[in-house]
């Protein structure tokens, strides 16, 4: 596994941090490894879900070659 190093937190933050692992019975080391999987599984979840509505919102619609209206463009 990766390590991450992360430097200058507030005092406030890492307080809030400590906190929050005593409250779920966790080390600091293991609540903030559950923040950052949790957060990345968001963000893929997400991305995921957009990718999909824009799939849905274009299934079976066709589309035109554009090139040849690109070309006429490029030549004025």
């Amino acid at each position: 596994m990766r390590q991450v190093l992360v430097r200058n937190l507030h005092a406030k933050v890492v307080s809030k941090l400590k906190l929050r692992a005593r409250q779920h019975r966790r080390s600091l080391q293991e609540e903030l490894r559950e923040i950052l999987e949790h957060a990345a599984k968001q963000n893929t979840a997400a991305a995921r879900a957009s990718v999909d509505q824009v799939r849905k919102m274009f299934a079976g619609r066709t589309f035109h070659d554009s090139s040849e209206l690109i070309r006429r463009d490029r030549a004025r």
